[in-house]
Formats: C-alpha cells, sequence, structure tokens
C-alpha cells in the first residue's frame, strides 16, 4: 500500500528531487513536464554545498559522480595577475549531470512530458491539475515545482511577482580543449573571480558534453554579472528581426550585435584569462537577475518548492540545495506528521529559510545594482567589493544565528 498520491508539476530539477524522495517514502508519484521533450542540457554550472549531498546520497547517488573539485578560489586584477587566494576546496557541477542522474533514478512510467498546467482545484479530498492538452491529474497531494513563473503559484497566489535587481548576469560553458594552455593552467584548477568596477566575474570547471568528466573533456563555466537597467535588458532581449522577449530570449536568437558588444566589453574590462573565455564560448546567454519570496508555501492540498517558492539571487550558489533541502523537507514533515499539519509545518520551515536565504543573497549583490536605495544596501555594497569578502562569501552557505539573522560566513 502506498502512502497516497502526489502530482509534481515541474520536471526539471526540484521536481525530480521531490519526485524521488517521495516515491522511496512510499508515495505513489507523478512528474507532470510542459516541456514535450525531454529537457535539453542548460549551459548553467551548479555550485554544491553538504546538504545537497545528504539529499543525493539518500537517493542511493554516490557524491563522486557529481563534478569536478577544486582546492582554492583566487581573484586576477584587470591583467591577470592573482590579487588574492583562499583555500576552499568544494565540488562544481553542471545542470545537466545532476539532471541526468535524477532523472535516470525515476521510473519513467512516473514522468510525463507536454504537460501544461492551466487549471488547479481541490476540495477535503484531493486536488486535480488540468492541463492544456485537455488532460486531468488527481491526487491527494500537488507540489508546484514549476520555477520562477510558476503556473501554479501564478493561479493560486497572484500577487507573488519577481522583483528585478537591476542587473543581469552573463553565462556560458566553453570546452576545456578550447582554451589556451596559458589560461588553462590558470583558471581551471580553481574558483576564479575578476571584480571590474560594479560587476563581477566567476568561473569555475564542470562536466563536459554527454556528462564527461575525463581532463581533456570538461567545461569551464562562467557567470558575469553586469548592471542593466530594464530598457537595457529590453534592448538585450531583441533578436536580429527586431523582436522582442520579454520573458526571456532563446539563447541561439540573441542578436550578433550584442554577442560581438559582450565580447568587445570582456576584453575591454575583464582580466585576459576570463576574457578569453567569453571569446571562446560559442553560445554565451543572460538571464536578468530577480528576488522572489513567498509568504506562505502551502494552499490547501497544494506545496510550493524550489524557485516557484523562492528565487535568491545566484551568488549564494543555493539554488539546487535549496531545492533539494525542501524537497527532503516535505518527504521529512509527511513522514512525521498527518498531511495538513506536515503541510503547514514545511510550509513555516522553508518560508523562514527561503528569506533569510533571499536578504543573504541580496547582500551579496548590492554593489552591482544601478540604485541603492538605502542605507543598509550601500553598507552591504562597500562589504562585497573586495576581493577577500568575495571569495569567503560567493557561493558559501550562509549562516544564521539563532534569532535567524546572518551571520558571516569564513
Amino acid at each position: 500500500m502506498t502512502k497516497g498520491t502526489v502530482a509534481v508539476i515541474g520536471g526539471s530539477l526540484g521536481g525530480l528531487f521531490a519526485a524521488n524522495l517521495l516515491l522511496r517514502a512510499g508515495w505513489e508519484v507523478n512528474v507532470y513536464e510542459r516541456v514535450s521533450e525531454e529537457l535539453a542540457e542548460r549551459g548553467a554550472g551548479v555550485v554544491t554545498h553538504p546538504e545537497l549531498f545528504d539529499v543525493l546520497a539518500a537517493l542511493g547517488i554516490d557524491d563522486a559522480d557529481i563534478g569536478v573539485e577544486v582546492a582554492s578560489r583566487l581573484t586576477l586584477d584587470r591583467d591577470g595577475g592573482v590579487v588574492g587566494e583562499h583555500a576552499h576546496p568544494q565540488v562544481l557541477t553542471a545542470w545537466g549531470r545532476l539532471y541526468a542522474l535524477l532523472r535516470a533514478a525515476l521510473p519513467d512510467a512516473c514522468y510525463h512530458s507536454g504537460r501544461h498546467v492551466v487549471g488547479v482545484d481541490q476540495d477535503e479530498h484531493g486536488v486535480t491539475a488540468s492541463f492544456a492538452d485537455g488532460t486531468r491529474a488527481t491526487a491527494d497531494l500537488l507540489v508546484a515545482a514549476d520555477g520562477i513563473r510558476s503556473s501554479v503559484r501564478q493561479l493560486l497566489a497572484p500577487d507573488v511577482q519577481p522583483r528585478y535587481a537591476g542587473y543581469v548576469a552573463w553565462r556560458g560553458l566553453v570546452d576545456e580543449s578550447a582554451l589556451s594552455a596559458e589560461t588553462h593552467a590558470r583558471l581551471f584548477g580553481h574558483f576564479g573571480f575578476c571584480l571590474p568596477p560594479r560587476e563581477q566575474m566567476l568561473g569555475y570547471p564542470v562536466a563536459g558534453a554527454g556528462n564527461a568528466m575525463e581532463p581533456g573533456r570538461r567545461r569551464y563555466n562562467f557567470v558575469w554579472y553586469r548592471p542593466a537597467d530594464e530598457a537595457e535588458v529590453l534592448r538585450l532581449s531583441t533578436d536580429d528581426a527586431g523582436r522582442v522577449y520579454e520573458k526571456g530570449i532563446p539563447p541561439p536568437l540573441i542578436a550578433g550585435s550584442v554577442l560581438r558588444e559582450i565580447r568587445a566589453v570582456a576584453g575591454q574590462s575583464l582580466a585576459p584569462q576570463f576574457a578569453e573565455v567569453v571569446a571562446r564560448t560559442a553560445q554565451p546567454f543572460f538571464q536578468p537577475i530577480y528576488d522572489l519570496e513567498s509568504p506562505r508555501l502551502v494552499f490547501g492540498r497544494v506545496a510550493l518548492l524550489g524557485d516557484a517558492a523562492f528565487v535568491a539571487r545566484p551568488h549564494c550558489g543555493m539554488g539546487v540545495t535549496k531545492a533539494a533541502g525542501d524537497a527532503q523537507a516535505l518527504a521529512g514533515w509527511l513522514a512525521r506528521l498527518p498531511v495538513g499539519p506536515a503541510l503547514e509545518a514545511y510550509s513555516r520551515e522553508r518560508v523562514a529559510y527561503g528569506m533569510r536565504i533571499v536578504a543573504h543573497a541580496r547582500h551579496l549583490g548590492a554593489y552591482m545594482q544601478a540604485q541603492l536605495a538605502t542605507e543598509h544596501e550601500m553598507r552591504m555594497a562597500e562589504r562585497y567589493r573586495t576581493p577577500d569578502a568575495v571569495m569567503r562569501e560567493t557561493a558559501v552557505p550562509p549562516r544564521f544565528d539563532e534569532a535567524g539573522a546572518h551571520a558571516a560566513a569564513g
């Protein structure tokens, strides 16, 4: 006998964490993903943390399979010299690597593609999701793990919207073999940084195409934060034909003039090693940076999870780990309490955690914002301007005191 049925909306990492954990806890699980085909590999790196490894271990996934380990962090100046180094062993991976491992752990019969949710109805007996293709799915619980633009959240909490932070992150992956010997020697064994005025470039090695881990077949992932007001985001989101993609331009459609411009700017403002990384990346892309905070995560029999619930700026590198932690917390409370009290306990725990993570990430990114609205934000901007502070606190799990206040890491 199962403990009940769960419909998971969203088949990316957050949904797969929830589905795998709940399946192993005795629930009957079905995942409904909007995209019709298997999700494509995304050009994004992922920073790992101990909590993430705990969840992967609970699923029987060996951490030796995850990614590339580096021993230290370094910051380069405009001329490519090292201006700071900080010992910090860490494992870096890629979205595609984690997706492949989590997807392989879930039986194919549990995963349904091409299901875009357009309605959610519930009563005391269950919850029903209606999809654009006319099909429906009824379950005891519904987990909304459908990302920052969550359709489920839009239906149940339309006032909760992402807030633009005033800057974008240019991202990309370049093959290890495409880098010059000099750049490879300087960057590849480290988590690297470069700090132009009001900008931040960082990069690290990850698994290669097809999840290859062998030296020579890996890739280097970069994230380059640059201020951009909303008009600039629209300019960057306009393709060669003049069409504007207000909710995000697909990477292959980014205008050639924009790509030439960003590579030229990289050559002018970044350390030459990082400029080479940008120049040799076949398809750079960008993402506007948002904050998203949900004051509650449970609506009857529906629970928000991962980026559908909270989105913290990428500086703390906690997005995937937070989604895994959400899934673990949900499964844990459902194992200890009846459904109603379990969902409420989950909401209380993860709202408090999500609020703290978003605040911490906002502090880390303060000096890149075009307008610093408060004295506190200006203090944070000064604090995180130095190489030492950036290396010690970027992509490091924040520590909080017993009252929930932020305590500096490192």
